[in-house]
């Protein structure tokens, strides 16, 4: 299994890479793609019946949160898109960038042209880029490094904090005769030293002053630079860049669950890739146990355990409370001198079974151990 995840990884993820770049996959494509990941997943590629033991939901969580990090292909395809919306807002030149400007005006921000007269890869664009409500998860994600002002919007951007002007201060936009102005308008040098000047169409309340002094207050902490020209930053980066994989990142953090620990200490574990995924298996009770088989309607002759033949085979008991299993870690325990009362449930017996004493990396390998007993276990009853 641990060779099926590499190649599903490496090869069926990135064989349609070039069309998801270019264009939104319909709903039909992408459920096409996850049925063949699936199929080569838990049914080896054939056509035949087979049981998907995990959620293809679950098995895009992260290896931390109890999956195996695949990548969901709706929001790849989205994040590999979101490259297009970037170098549209970053690149300064580009004759593709000249033909939709012409066209569409503002651009990917604009609802100026009519539906009906824009290009089907326009309309995905921009329904990709508003995707998430409000302005969008892409430009939430998106800043500004202040430079001399000669690109951004004083009320209309994200230029201090992480909201408009016009968002924060609705009161004062509704005054201001500097609406749609960019920064360099709403101000002057004298000398070296930068100076706001705001327009209002009429003197403000008193009530309205202390919000004006807030707004004085919030802009005068940022430093307009006199020969630096503004530039767009990608928040997720330290340098600033768009990546596709930080975008995925933004896509996957609105419905990603908590860290659970034994698995982060699973995946950590000195051992084989095929070890691991077995007791994967076993900690998240998804593995063909006669009990398991039978919640999922198929028949067999009996339904005992298959090395004790005296209670039913469920995870529990197959690798804790059989006696063969339960020999097994007396052995072990003795074998490196420790004895304690060992737990029935999988996941605490898992989750205790550590060196005290020991060191990180010891217990590492010890947890490895664990992994390895269960995964003999496995093969022994097989």
């Amino acid at each position: 299994m641990a060779g099926r995840l590499c190649l599903i990884k490496s090869v069926l993820s990135a064989t349609p890479l070039y069309y998801l770049s270019l264009f939104k996959a319909p709903e039909v494509v992408c459920k096409s793609i996850i049925s063949i990941q699936r199929r080569f997943l838990w049914g080896w590629g054939k056509e035949k019946m087979f049981i998907s033991w995990v959620s293809w939901r679950d098995l895009c969580r992260t290896k931390e949160e109890g999956g195996l990090g695949i990548k969901d292909i709706r929001k790849f395809n989205y994040a590999l898109m979101a490259k297009w919306m970037w170098r549209y807002s970053f690149d300064e030149k580009g004759r593709w960038k000249e033909v939709i400007e012409s066209k569409y005006g503002l651009g990917i921000n604009s609802d100026s042209v009519p539906i009906k007269y824009q290009s089907w890869w326009w309309r995905d664009l921009t329904s990709i880029y508003r995707e998430g409500g409000g302005d969008g998860w892409f430009q939430d994600e998106v800043g500004w490094r202040i430079g001399s002002g000669d690109k951004i919007r004083f009320w209309e951007d994200v230029w201090v904090g992480n909201s408009k002007l016009k968002t924060l201060f609705p009161r004062l936009y509704s005054l201001s005769l500097n609406q749609g102005h960019k920064l360099e308008e709403v101000g002057e040098w004298e000398g070296s030293i930068w100076k706001w000047s705001l327009r209002w169409r009429r003197g403000r309340f008193e009530w309205e002053t202390s919000i004006e002094a807030e707004l004085e207050g919030l802009i005068a902490r940022v430093k307009v630079k006199k020969d630096e020209k503004d530039a767009l930053e990608w928040r997720s980066e330290a340098n600033g860049c768009f990546t596709v994989s930080s975008a995925y990142e933004c896509l996957v953090s609105a419905t990603r669950g908590p860290q659970i620990d034994f698995f982060k200490h699973l995946w950590k574990t000195k051992t084989f890739p095929n070890v691991m995924f077995t007791a994967w298996r076993v900690l998240l009770n998804r593995i063909p146990t006669r009990m398991c088989l039978r919640r999922r309607g198929v028949l067999l002759d009996t339904y005992v355990c298959a090395l004790c033949e005296l209670k039913e085979e469920s995870c529990q008991h197959l690798f804790l409370e059989c006696k063969v299993a339960s020999r097994v870690w007396d052995l072990c325990l003795r074998w490196i001198g420790i004895l304690y009362v060992q737990h029935n449930d999988v996941r605490n017996h898992f989750e205790s079974f550590m060196l005290t004493q020991g060191s990180n990396e010891q217990n590492q390998i010890w947890k490895g151990v664990w992994a390895t007993i269960i995964w003999c276990l496995w093969n022994h009853r097989n």
